[in-house]
């Protein structure tokens, strides 16, 4: 067996209503003075709320700062962390999607580093700890409150960049599946298959292990199972929580196992495109599935499988094959488009589109089956095609 390291949140609080604790967990960090780092329309759908009551109730000083916004860039963080800087909060507490939580790890640590937050991207640039902090996510999909990661657009190139650390994964993460009740069907969609996203890729990837191999197969049957519900009845509280706790597991084995093609070639289409992550990456994945299955046709058997398909009598190759389709049909099922063309994407676009994604070779390494240029290049061919035609196998 390889060597391996396994990390997550420092605390793991899960169950509906759990939310409710947030204010004598941050007692329990010495907090005195908290900021809620969210934005404007979590705080218009009055979910906050939900977390500024019980800082309260441990009498604590509770500011609110709302300027987080979809896949933020660079410069985000550095007007907010202008703002902050100077306050004397000693706990901040993310709530929202994956870039609220991600904006919330960044500024946590730029309180304690004076280092530019661009020298940052890569793995390990981060010199000291930062503020304690604790995440609370309002979707089923980033995984962000478990992972120590955090991506951003660098809009001087145009392009997604991630930075890695340790310091980055909270001292708690709190995951309440009554926080995603109200979220819109679109949204549930993408942060959903995202979340899929995350437990098949770091199911099959390079650097997966017997430890997080569990983990991702029941993140995959999960969301499989509850994904079409909770986008199409969103009230449905069962559904909720088998998406939270799905999404929590798939963050749990890309935190460990990381991710692959899929990420590295979702990055452009972000940077370039301005297409949400969640959308990138799920438009993405029965194509790269696709690719990547003969590399591993055992483990995308069991793929298949989790997800309900009937392989009885199958082989294993036939198996495989049907974790393909059937990834392409829940992701037409819960309206993800089906082609790069529908985002924006031309096909003079696309030889630019592989040699950026050729680039990124932290999440390339770890995909199961070797790409290169033209590899990538075919992969974003195809998804400009039909689904149906592209996904014959």
């Amino acid at each position: 067996m390889n060597v391996s390291i396994f990390q997550t949140a420092g605390q793991l609080i899960t169950g509906s209503g759990s939310v409710a604790k947030v204010g004598e967990e941050v007692a329990k960090l010495g907090g005195k003075k908290v900021l809620i780092i969210t934005d404007k329309i979590i705080r218009e759908t009055g979910l906050v709320n939900k977390v500024i009551e019980p800082l309260q109730e441990q009498a604590l000083t509770v500011d609110i700062i709302d300027d987080v916004i979809p896949e933020p860039p660079f410069e985000i963080l550095e007007e907010m962390a202008a703002k902050i800087i100077d306050k004397g909060y000693d706990v901040f507490v993310g709530v929202g999607g994956g870039s609220a939580l991600d904006v919330t790890k960044l500024l946590a640590v730029m309180m304690t580093n004076t280092d530019d937050v661009r020298d940052l991207v890569g793995i390990d640039n981060i010199k000291n700890p930062g503020l304690p902090f604790i995440l609370i996510p309002t979707t089923s999909g980033t995984g962000s409150e478990v992972t120590y990661n955090a991506i951003f657009t660098d809009n001087r190139d145009k392009v997604k960049k991630g930075i890695v650390s340790t310091y980055l994964l909270p001292n708690i993460a709190i995951v309440d599946a009554e926080l995603t009740l109200t979220v819109p069907p679109a949204v549930t969609a993408a942060t959903g298959m995202d979340a899929l996203v995350h437990a098949v890729e770091s199911y099959t990837a390079i650097r997966a292990n017997e430890l997080t191999d569990g983990i991702a197969l029941q993140a995959i049957n999960l969301i499989s199972r509850s994904l079409r519900t909770a986008v199409h009845n969103g009230r449905d509280l069962k559904a909720r929580e088998d998406m939270a706790m799905g999404s929590l597991l798939a963050g749990i084995s890309l935190g460990n196992a990381g991710v692959g093609a899929v990420h590295a070639l979702a990055y452009p289409l972000g940077g370039k495109f301005k297409v949400p992550h969640g959308v990138a990456n799920s438009l993405l994945l029965p194509y790269v599935m696709k690719y990547n299955v003969v590399a591993n046709l055992e483990k995308f058997a069991e793929v298949a499988k989790a997800m309900g398909e009937n392989v009885e009598g199958l082989s294993t190759r036939d198996a495989a094959e049907l974790a393909v389709h059937a990834m392409a049909t829940l992701s037409q099922d819960v309206g993800i488009p089906t082609s790069i063309k529908e985002v924006g994407v031309s096909a003079e676009d696309i030889p630019s589109l592989a040699e950026e994604a050729s680039k990124i070779d932290r999440l390339l390494s770890n995909n199961p089956r070797a790409l290169n240029v033209k590899d990538i290049e075919k992969i974003y061919t195809e998804a400009y095609g039909e689904t149906k035609v592209a996904l014959e196998v």
